[in-house]
């Protein structure tokens, strides 16, 4: 369904909510530049918020809408997002109540008051449920607000044996609606800090539930020569008011690509949330195979044993997508999310408790030492980044193939070395491996890792750690070299130019790994929906290979 066309123009979109901005320095990267959306609080300038109470939902329960709003009236529509998007609900003429936003609503949640309540029917279908809060403006314009929930599935509404698992803990990492997220923030004395604690009780920072078609991706193009890294996402985010990290993370970028092209391809599934997975492990038993796809980087203890129990009982995880990387918890039910990330040992108040097998850091830090592979296959720190920026700027953006003959690409005519996806631009932005060596011209995991030997390493193409430099060019690099200090330090226990230089280089890989009676395949890339979404015939076939083998 199209968007409404009275969605703000750009400059007025630029100052639709609060934005805390710094300037950015020749010596500084793109994460010194911040801004985020929060409220206005003018009664000159109608507006409304949303957020629900939940983040998913069983059929029968009551949704309840939380709202502020300097608008006299406003409305709500829902709608079931997907191939056929539909309007399910609507109410109009709901009363405007302006309530204060907490200056840390980041971490403590908005408070805001109930607005309205809808009950689900009985048979409501699983899936994804796009929420729009609009009122007018005296201009005859609309402010448009993006927010969802989800429904998971009963006995009664199961309608296949595909269950699709969001990423929400990742998309939860990313909003910084309000101030901060775990990356960036008002936190501090100074309040130039990240938070390590998020509270789901605000709203979706915009972008994250909905953006344009044209809005940019981090996989750009191969630049011309001798030309400085850009990075268009952040550009046109900046000059159009949506998100700083709308393209990193969320239903819009990566999951909403993979389910309306599953419902076009005749594929019946259903949806939970990681908060589902972490509360509700029962839901995994009635599916044969559960598909995570874009960009998976946040889990819990809970999460990873219900993943690998399922798949050691029989199950299948379909895994396109990539960055398995941090430890987080969950607290208040699922409404506060925790992860202290490289500051942990530092910070977390756990660490030195008996549950500091709970520290928020990544998976692979020497203090909690449980690789990923044990779930996905691969390794988050095994990548990270590749085919934008100044990360393998000029990459393949694609998968090289090793091994033909392995069944995800019967009726592709794929041979060794053939890349794939390279049009389509499925290699990025964020990709996962394990360490590796050659024999005979095929990869084989070396283990040094945690990576069980027998992963099998079907086709993969590199990523770095850390950006290039520009051949002299100077540019605002994005991260610069920070996650390879990181690296260095959680991994090896001190930053030199020894551990910094088994810190920099990694790869993308497409792996395949037994674990009881089940199997895991992952396509360890954040962008292979974009061959689902731009049509790439490789991309599509394995695809479906994949998801037939495992519901079979």
């Amino acid at each position: 369904m199209k968007e409404p066309s009275s969605l703000d123009g750009p400059l007025e979109q630029m100052n639709r909510g609060r934005r805390a901005i710094t300037t950015m320095h020749a010596d500084h990267n793109w994460q010194d530049l911040i801004w985020y959306e929060a409220p206005r609080e003018n009664p000159d300038l109608p507006e409304v918020y949303v957020y629900t109470d939940r983040i998913s939902y069983a059929p029968g329960e009551h949704v309840c809408f939380h709202a502020s709003a300097t608008a006299a009236h406003w409305h709500l529509e829902i709608y079931k997002d997907g191939h056929r998007m539909r309007l399910v609900h609507r109410t109009d003429q709901l009363r405007g109540v302006f309530t204060e936003t907490p200056k840390d609503a980041y971490k403590s949640g908005c408070n805001w008051p109930v607005a309205y309540r809808w009950r689900l029917d009985d048979l409501t279908p699983s899936g994804f449920y796009q929420v729009r809060a609009i009122c007018a403006r005296p201009d005859g314009s609309e402010f448009v607000q993006h927010h969802f929930f989800v429904v998971r599935p009963t006995s009664r509404t199961r309608s296949g044996q595909i269950l699709h698992v969001l990423p929400t803990a990742t998309w939860t990492a990313y909003n910084d609606w309000g101030g901060a997220n775990h990356y960036i923030g008002v936190e501090g004395l100074e309040r130039n800090q990240p938070s390590p604690v998020l509270s789901l009780h605000r709203p979706w920072t915009r972008g994250m539930v909905w953006v344009p078609d044209a809005a940019p991706r981090f996989c750009t193009p191969v630049p011309a020569p001798n030309t400085p890294p850009r990075y268009e996402a952040k550009e046109w985010a900046y000059a159009n008011g949506f998100g700083f990290f709308y393209a990193s993370s969320g239903w819009a970028q990566y999951d909403r690509h993979f389910a309306v092209w599953a419902e076009r391809e005749g594929y019946a599934f259903d949806t939970i949330t990681q908060t589902d997975l972490h509360y509700h492990p029962e839901l995994l038993s009635d599916y044969s195979c559960v598909v995570i796809v874009g960009h998976d980087e946040y889990w819990t203890r809970e999460m990873r044993l219900a993943m690998e129990d399922f798949v050691e009982l029989g199950g299948h995880l379909a895994r396109f997508g990539a960055n398995f990387y941090w430890q987080i918890r969950l607290e208040d039910g699922g409404g506060r999310q925790v992860c202290y990330k490289t500051r942990a040992h530092l910070d977390d108040p756990i660490r030195d408790t008996s549950e500091k097998y709970l520290l928020t850091t990544a998976w692979e830090d020497r203090r909690i030492n449980w690789p990923g592979t044990s779930t996905v296959g691969v390794n988050g720190l095994g990548g990270v980044y590749a085919s934008w920026g100044g990360f393998v700027a000029r990459g393949a953006r694609g998968f090289t193939v090793y091994r033909p003959e392995h069944w995800i690409f019967a009726r592709t005519d794929l041979g060794y070395g053939d890349l794939f996806g390279a049009e389509a631009r499925i290699f990025g932005y964020e990709v996962d491996g394990v360490d590796y060596t050659f024999r005979d011209g095929l990869p084989f995991p070396t283990g040094r890792d945690g990576a069980p030997l027998d992963i099998e390493i079907i086709a993969m193409s590199p990523a770095v750690n850390a950006e290039t430099d520009a051949l002299g060019v100077t540019f605002a690099p994005y991260i610069g070299n920070r996650e390879q200090h990181d690296k260095a330090a959680m991994v090896f226990g001190e930053v030199t130019p020894e551990t910094l230089a088994k810190s920099r280089n990694g790869s993308g890989m497409i792996v395949s790994m037994h674990r009881g009676h089940g199997q895991i395949l992952t396509a360890a890339s954040c962008e292979w929906v974009m061959g689902l979404k731009r049509g790439c015939f490789y991309t599509e076939q394995i695809t479906k290979n994949i998801l037939d083998r495992f519901t079979s």
